[in-house]
């Protein structure tokens, strides 16, 4: 089955990111991925209330990511697994400026 990230961050830059190369990641190895990187690239949660949910940990991230890592195959190759693995979802929209993730 193809998986597969697309993350939209203005309406002329967006990006495709293969989830299928590499080593294929479990649930928790993926919550656990996007949880150090969303720690790593200092985010802050979208929610008054402090709670992180997993879309809301994806859209983050790939908005402190921006346009950097996002092309940074390496990088984008682990998000893009990281994504699909914790959303249990084949394919994911990442839609920054709309601050909304749809499957």
């Amino acid at each position: 089955m193809h998986s597969e990230v697309l993350v939209t961050l203005s309406p002329d830059q967006e990006f495709r990111l293969d989830a299928q190369g590499g080593q294929p990641l479990s649930h928790e190895d993926a919550r656990r991925w996007l949880d150090d990187e969303f720690l790593r690239l200092e985010c802050e949660p979208l929610r008054a209330s402090g709670k992180v949910l997993l879309a809301d940990k994806v859209l983050t991230v790939a908005r402190a990511a921006g346009a950097t890592l996002l092309a940074d195959p390496a990088w984008s190759g682990q998000f893009a697994r990281a994504t699909v693995a914790a959303l249990a979802r084949p394919v994911v929209r990442v839609d920054v400026p709309g601050m909304a993730v749809s499957f």
